[in-house]
């Protein structure tokens, strides 16, 4: 017999479905139907078993926009041949820069190391190859080897392009007249302490 745990979890913060969300799902289900007509049937044998799926995909799509549970929908059904699962539908979601004109993380990298200085002047390809460059620290992209420095601006390239697709508007910031190099070189803690507060403001 199983004793009664005393210790008490704290519950998981989640988003709250809106009503564009719950369209979304319910396109979701309608579009998996027509494009997986039997393998659908046999996951979701009756109306109850639609609705509880359709409220358990809700609350855990929820932190998406219904514009990337859209693109992960059709995304599904022109890439896959089988009934995609709520674990495999997140991977579907998952925006892919170049459909979206944006370049891959690799070539963004790229134009980001290349950049001439000043930075914020330049002709980016888009604003959130400059956003991921600042949040990476130019200093440390142009000082280290790309072994070493691509992994970190992939992930601050990543996360940038997710905010996108979420329908976050990402632009360039506002240029002041201040150079960005200056005569004095910062010591150590002085430019962890702007990287920090760069991150900070892009929410990185």
């Amino acid at each position: 017999m199983l004793k009664e745990n005393k210790m008490t979890t704290p519950p998981l913060q989640t988003a709250t479905p809106t009503e564009d969300h719950i369209t979304a799902i319910n396109q979701m289900f309608t579009e998996f139907q027509l494009a997986y007509h039997n393998q659908f049937h046999k996951a979701f044998s009756d109306d109850q078993k639609i609705v509880m799926a359709k409220q358990l995909w809700v609350k855990t799509l929820c932190d998406l926009s219904p514009e990337r549970i859209i693109y992960g929908t059709r995304k599904a059904i022109k890439e896959s041949e089988y009934l995609p699962t709520l674990h495999t539908i997140r991977k579907f979601c998952d925006p892919n820069p170049e459909e979206f004109g944006l370049p891959d993380a690799h070539n963004a990298y790229l134009e980001a190391c290349r950049a001439a200085t000043p930075k914020i002047e330049q002709n980016w390809s888009h604003p959130i190859v400059y956003l991921a460059g600042t949040a990476s620290d130019w200093f440390f992209l142009g000082s280290n080897s790309e072994a070493k420095a691509f992994p970190v601006f992939k992930r601050n390239y990543e996360i940038l392009v997710g905010r996108l697709m979420n329908g976050e508007q990402l632009d360039m910031p506002i240029h002041k007249a201040i150079p960005e190099t200056i005569n004095q070189p910062l010591s150590n803690e002085e430019r962890k302490e702007r990287l920090q507060a760069m991150r900070e403001e892009l929410d990185i």
